[in-house]
């Protein structure tokens, strides 16, 4: 878990979380939402894959990535049970 909140912990990581909230999306079409280098968005990409918060799958010469709505659905429910 310790992976998730380090992934969090970036507001760009955090702003690609937003963008395939509303769609799957390749590298390239999350690189033209931000003023970074490609390779920084790439870097980005993999920590959040690493902490298994976004999927990825090679389509072709492209890789899509996904959220990974079920390590959120892990973490909520980690929240909750501290609440209790």
């Amino acid at each position: 878990m310790n992976k998730v909140f380090q992934a969090l912990n970036d507001e760009t990581r955090r702003n690609i979380l937003d963008l395939l909230k509303e769609m799957d999306m390749t590298a390239g079409e999350i690189a033209d939402h931000f003023d970074i280098s490609k390779p920084s968005i790439s870097h980005h990409l993999d920590r959040l894959r690493q902490a298994d918060l976004v999927t990825s799958t090679k389509k072709g010469q492209y890789v899509t990535y996904s959220l990974n709505t079920t390590i959120l659905d892990d973490i909520l429910n980690w929240f909750i049970m501290l609440k209790k």
